[in-house]
């Protein structure tokens, strides 16, 4: 049996992206709480979070750089999203980062946990590590996030970012330049 190149690379990425997906999971979390979610997308599913990328691009106006990222999407094999949910660690007077008393208040002002963003930055960190360490073109988008929040994929979790996968002979990351 012969398996060709791009056989192989696109395996490959879909074999990374699972491990990309561990990589989240097992990052350090604030008070040991753990609440995130990871997902695949490819084929049908990435195309149609590359069209609502497009679509973000065009009702924001001034935004194009999200129809930019829609380009770099179509050209990775997969694409990793990343999310946590907005969720206090009960932590109260003991705290207060979120400049407010305790995380009723937080919660009450329609305020985030600074420990759920930092969370997902370290799990983001963590997973695209992973895919460096495997030579695998990738860059943390939150483009895709929104977009991919927008169309529910990640259920409740609003916070999202998307990390796109690429094995090409050129990143398609790199010469992006400015919409």
């Amino acid at each position: 049996m012969q398996i060709t190149s791009q056989q192989a690379e696109e395996q490959a990425v879909l074999n990374l992206a699972y491990a990309v997906c561990a990589a989240a999971r097992t990052a350090p979390k604030a008070c040991g709480i753990d609440h995130m979610d990871t997902a695949i997308l490819t084929g049908e599913d990435k195309a149609r979070l590359a069209e609502e990328m497009r679509r973000q691009g065009e009702l924001r106006g001034d935004a194009k750089f999200f129809i930019r990222d829609a380009g770099n999407v179509d050209a990775s094999e997969a694409v990793v999203l990343v999310g946590v949910k907005y969720q206090p660690r009960g932590l109260n007077e003991r705290c207060t980062l979120c400049g407010f008393e305790n995380c009723a208040a937080c919660e009450a002002a329609g305020a985030t946990c600074v420990f759920t963003p930092l969370d997902l930055g370290i799990a983001l960190g963590s997973a695209v590590t992973m895919a460096a360490d495997c030579r695998v073109d990738n860059r943390i988008m939150f483009t895709i996030g929104k977009a991919a929040a927008a169309l529910g994929l990640l259920g409740e979790y609003k916070l999202i970012m998307g990390i796109p996968l690429s094995v090409a002979g050129k990143s398609p990351f790199f010469d992006r330049g400015k919409p």
